[in-house]
């Protein structure tokens, strides 16, 4: 199984790349974790023709994956600009071919609530896109309690964990949805 995995922070050292990076590390048997880089996508404008070649890029990787993993943090409430600009791009290939239709599992690490409010905010915008999110188990993680180093690595053992088990819920969800 090919998932890519999508991450609303730019910053290298950020919780949630990290958070990614785990997740790539400790996929279970049979799936494979790829990390996408949206560093160099524009903004969408549907003036930009042809598609910029790091969007084409991404949409190639988005085609190939049987499900996504979307992390981010929360940005006044809601999600990054940088992960919902992905799903704009996408969401313009004819006939939702790369989004509609697939799993995706949600995570982020913020402030204090962790990043409840952004994951429901991205909850209504894959009900849009026709993406089905993975109900359980949510990932949520505090970014400035000490679970993560200064390079975004998760240190903290249940979060770990969290994110081992809802790779394998990922795995089965995406497996259901083929049927």
């Amino acid at each position: 199984m090919k998932v890519l995995a999508i991450c609303g922070s730019l910053r290298e050292k950020s919780a949630n790349k990290g958070m990614l990076r785990y997740a790539q590390a400790h996929a279970p048997a049979g799936m494979e974790i790829e990390i996408a880089d949206l560093s160099a996508i524009p903004f969408y404008n549907a003036d930009l023709t042809p598609m910029p070649a790091a969007v084409q890029q991404l949409m190639q990787q988005m085609q190939a994956a049987d499900a996504y993993i979307f992390a981010g943090p929360e940005y006044n409430y809601s999600l990054a600009p940088a992960l919902k600009n992905a799903i704009d791009w996408a969401s313009r290939a004819e006939g939702n071919a790369i989004l509609g239709g697939k799993a995706v599992a949600l995570m982020g690490a913020g402030g204090g609530m962790g990043t409840s409010r952004m994951q429901y905010h991205l909850r209504q915008v894959c009900v849009f896109v026709d993406l089905h999110p993975l109900n359980k188990p949510e990932v949520f993680a505090n970014a400035f309690a000490g679970g993560f180093d200064a390079d975004g690595n998760v240190l903290d053992e249940k979060v770990q964990e969290n994110i081992r088990q809802q790779l394998v819920a990922l795995a089965a969800w995406a497996n259901k949805l083929k049927d």
